[in-house]
């Protein structure tokens, strides 16, 4: 039994046993203490949060406009005034640093949202219709999953072009694939159990089934995938702005920046490695809380 079928059976047996409310552990009260437990995921939550927090008031944390061109300054060393130096332009590197955290945590979040939308919809009108439906959306998962991910983002970006919303929906209709088939093989289980088929039995109507019994029991998948899936949807973003067809610049993107500056690894390093240590913490973070939200939801582990 993989960690998918345990959180169904756990998630179906608090539904059937009414534990959602009061002083009883529920599954999301139980995941949440254990999470809290691990110190080590506590930390890599807390640089999100202040991942976070610098995106959204990064015009007021940046020390300089990311934008503003001083070509006498260009490739100044880290000093006091530019804790990380100036680029090729003479544009504070820190300050574009900040400015794109906003577009990293936005893809990742944004691009995150719409996979998830699209691959819950398919895959539980599949798991659930049965029949001919299923047949149909199985062929179109498989048909969007033969395609390489990454040759297939940069066909879509080179077709509806380069900036930040066309990323979000190249990122999202091609990130679904996954999400859609767990879903269904969650809900083709959950189709079989006994209080589904009450609910039918009551009259239930299908929408009412899926929102009430089919969405609440796939939830706990749905925030692992998602999460676990956020730094491969940076990634994405940074290696199609650094191939230039993602953020147009000038926008100040950590992929974008990185492209510039290969031109400039004999004159200025920095310039390059600063924005490649900012993705690799940010990417980190995410893997780490992803593999420990995975482990405080899998009830095979509660006792641990």
């Amino acid at each position: 039994m993989n960690i998918f079928d345990s959180l169904f059976h756990r998630s179906s047996l608090y539904e059937k046993l009414g534990i959602t409310t009061g002083d009883s552990v529920s599954l999301y009260k139980d995941a949440w203490r254990r999470f809290l437990k691990n110190k080590f995921s506590c930390l890599w939550l807390g640089i999100i949060v202040v991942l976070t927090i610098v995106a959204v008031f990064a015009p007021f944390i940046a020390p300089y406009d990311p934008y503003a061109q001083n070509v006498a300054d260009k490739f100044l060393s880290p000093d006091f005034s530019h804790p990380l130096g100036t680029d090729n332009f003479g544009r504070d590197i820190l300050s574009r640093i900040i400015y794109g955290s906003r577009i990293s945590l936005s893809v990742g979040v944004v691009a995150e949202a719409i996979a998830v939308t699209i691959g819950v919809i398919i895959g539980i009108s599949a798991g659930y219709f049965g029949g001919r439906i299923d047949t149909v959306l199985s062929r179109i998962i498989e048909v969007f999953a033969s395609f390489p991910f990454i040759l297939f983002a940069i066909a879509v970006m080179f077709i509806i072009g380069p900036g930040i919303l066309n990323v979000f929906i190249a990122i999202g209709v091609i990130g679904w694939t996954g999400h859609a088939r767990i879903i269904r093989s969650q809900v083709l289980q959950l189709h079989s159990l006994e209080y589904v088929e009450a609910a039918k039995a009551a009259g239930a109507s299908d929408f009412r089934i899926i929102l009430k019994h089919m969405l609440p029991n796939c939830l706990s998948t749905i925030i692992i995938i998602a999460t676990l899936d956020i730094p491969g949807d940076i990634m994405l973003e940074a290696t199609l702005s650094f191939l230039g067809l993602g953020v147009a610049p000038p926008t100040a993107s950590w992929g974008e920046m990185i492209s510039s500056a290969r031109m400039f690894l004999r004159q200025q390093p920095m310039f390059s490695i600063f924005p490649g240590i900012a993705i690799m913490i940010t990417v980190l973070a995410f893997n780490m809380v992803g593999d420990a939200m995975r482990d405080a939801l899998d009830p095979k582990l509660r006792n641990r």
